[in-house]
């Protein structure tokens, strides 16, 4: 199932890249160039796809992508602080619009306190500066199938940043909704203090 869902992302997410003319990077751990190999099984995929980086050893992820050793002292390899370090460094080095970083514990071992097998972080960058991070907790179901599952959540946080900043109309449309509830609780008040004026002289 999360072969043909990765077929049918990788297609999506190639169309759509393609039609808005963007480029993606991969930089991937525990998937060993499965995102990468995903996207490229699509004929027509080099209009798209700029490189991959498979940084398996810290080493690596410090040469190829420019994590930080302080990055993978304190924080692990396998963290929100470095696949984002990952996928910012893919990004510039490669020069692309796009760039997903996966870094995870696909298991059977390697987990430890507080990061168990199954364990996978991801982050995705934009050239525009927009930057996602998405913590995944598959469990001990396989490490065939933690890494088909790591392949697909790339391919969908790709597809969410090619599809653009959708969310920058949200505000303006609340803004301008709470704008328009000041004008209506006024005009009740000038009614009401129109309609107080004649009664005093009555009185």
């Amino acid at each position: 199932m999360a072969g043909s869902d990765a077929r049918a992302l990788s297609r999506s997410l190639l169309d759509l890249c393609r039609m808005r003319k963007l480029t993606i990077a991969t930089a991937e751990s525990c998937t060993g160039g499965l995102v990468a190999g995903a996207l490229t099984d699509i004929p027509g995929s080099s209009d798209v796809i700029d490189r991959g980086f498979v940084t398996y050893s810290n080493d690596a992820k410090r040469a190829m992508l420019g994590v930080e050793a302080s990055t993978l002292t304190n924080f692990g390899a396998v963290s929100k602080e470095t696949a984002t370090a990952m996928a910012v460094g893919a990004l510039e080095r490669a020069g692309v619009d796009l760039a997903v970083a996966i870094t995870g514990i696909a298991g059977p071992g390697g987990a430890t306190p507080g990061k168990p097998v199954g364990l996978v972080h991801f982050a995705a960058a934009a050239r525009d500066g927009r930057i996602i991070h998405r913590e995944q907790r598959f469990g001990a179901i396989g490490r065939t199938a933690v890494r088909q599952r790591a392949v697909v959540e790339a391919l969908r946080m790709l597809m969410e940043l090619a599809r653009g900043p959708q969310a920058a109309t949200k505000p303006r449309r609340a803004a301008a909704a709470t704008r328009l509830r000041p004008r209506v609780t006024r005009s009740p008040r000038r009614h009401a203090a129109k309609r107080r004026t004649p009664r005093s002289p009555r009185g």
